[in-house]
């Protein structure tokens, strides 16, 4: 196991690498980058974005001078090339592609993300700031989740076949298969003033006189915001819980010690809950790491925009509109190293269940 550790951390190198620099080469393509963002801005043609220019356009003082008609930039023309200049140096595209790569990626080796370019703060603040949000969303779906689709495979897997079994495979398929986001749209029509009733807040996850409340006020008030974000997660975060409970529960239940227990005299609940249960959910334990990513991070960009959720979603979804690669960069290699290391750990609760697998004996 220890050779196989090994060799799962040395993996991560290249592969962390390999997601970077495509990232970083597609970046290099994509117009609109933020030197020309700051020149949109400058020259009056930008929209007003928030946070903009809150760090990274103070220390330009001066905006026209000569005109610039060689510039490489769009909307630069008539614009002073010294201010260009200015505004590369600032952002660090003054440098080649290469060098500004290597340099990123031996700062984030250290865990050093830099500042923003258009907030005045560090990207590490950031982060931590947005980050209770995604956590909230995240271990919620993940508990409710688990809480129903884990009874409702062991169900399903005791009634296989039946009609309880083929109406809720239906319903859960067809829960997956609707967007969240879309689903996020119907519920604020519905319930949040779009349309028809205006039950429940539209954005952030408390009030405004949040402070002033009881202890049990906030409680109600916290869940109350959480409803319809929530809701809209749930409706896909089901079907894999569900149908991989059920197939685990089948596969244990034909089993030959399963036959045996019943010849002892055992009832169905003793032999489901005394013996099956425990070896079944063993895969369902093994993948909760997982999980517990994909509940995270799937789907929070859009949920947390719909609902203005002031999360690492929407961090990400304005660093992305702005031009703010520092950010976008750094959320990107943080999550990325998290998916890695939660994989490798995913297969050692694997191997720490069940000892009779062994990834030593086949290649990464």
């Amino acid at each position: 196991m220890t050779a196989y550790i090994f060799r799962r951390l040395l993996l991560m190198i290249p592969t962390i690498i390999g997601i970077m620099g495509i990232s970083f080469l597609v970046v290099q393509f994509a117009p609109g980058g933020p030197v020309e963002q700051v020149i949109a801005q400058l020259s009056g043609q930008g929209d007003s974005a928030d946070q903009r220019l809150s760090g990274g356009g103070d220390m330009l003082g001066e905006q026209f001078g000569g005109a610039d008609e060689s510039s490489q930039y769009r909307g630069a023309q008539g614009l002073d090339p010294e201010l260009i200049a200015k505004l590369e140096a600032q952002f660090g595209f003054d440098k080649p592609p290469l060098t500004r790569f290597l340099e990123m990626m031996w700062n984030y080796i250290r865990f050093d993300f830099g500042e923003s370019f258009f907030r005045n703060t560090s990207v590490i603040d950031l982060i931590i700031e947005k980050l209770p949000v995604s956590v909230s969303l995240g271990v919620w779906v993940l508990l409710i989740s688990y809480a129903i689709s884990i009874p409702l495979g062991i169900r399903k897997a005791v009634r296989d076949g039946s009609s309880f079994d083929v109406w809720t495979s239906a319903v859960v398929v067809i829960g997956y298969a609707v967007p969240g986001f879309l689903f996020g749209i119907l519920l604020i029509v519905l319930f949040a003033g779009g349309s028809f009733f205006d039950w429940f807040p539209l954005r952030g996850l408390t009030s405004d006189n949040f402070d002033e409340l009881t202890w049990w006020q906030k409680i109600l008030d916290y869940f109350w915001h959480l409803a319809l974000p929530l809701t809209a997660l749930l409706l896909s975060a089901f079907a894999t819980t569900t149908l991989l409970t059920k197939n685990s529960f089948i596969d244990e239940i034909k089993k030959q010690y399963v036959v045996t227990a019943r010849a002892k005299g055992l009832n169905e609940r003793q032999v489901l809950y005394g013996h099956v249960f425990r070896n079944a959910m063993l895969i369902v334990i093994a993948g909760l790491p997982a999980a517990f990513i994909s509940a995270f991070f799937t789907g929070s960009l859009l949920i947390e925009n719909i609902f203005s959720l002031d999360g690492l979603g929407r961090l990400g979804y304005l660093s992305i509109v702005n031009r703010d690669y520092p950010v976008v960069f750094a959320t990107l290699y943080i999550f990325s190293l998290l998916g890695l290391v939660v994989g490798l750990i995913s297969d050692l609760i694997y191997t720490w269940i069940d000892p009779r697998i062994d990834f030593d004996r086949r290649d990464v």
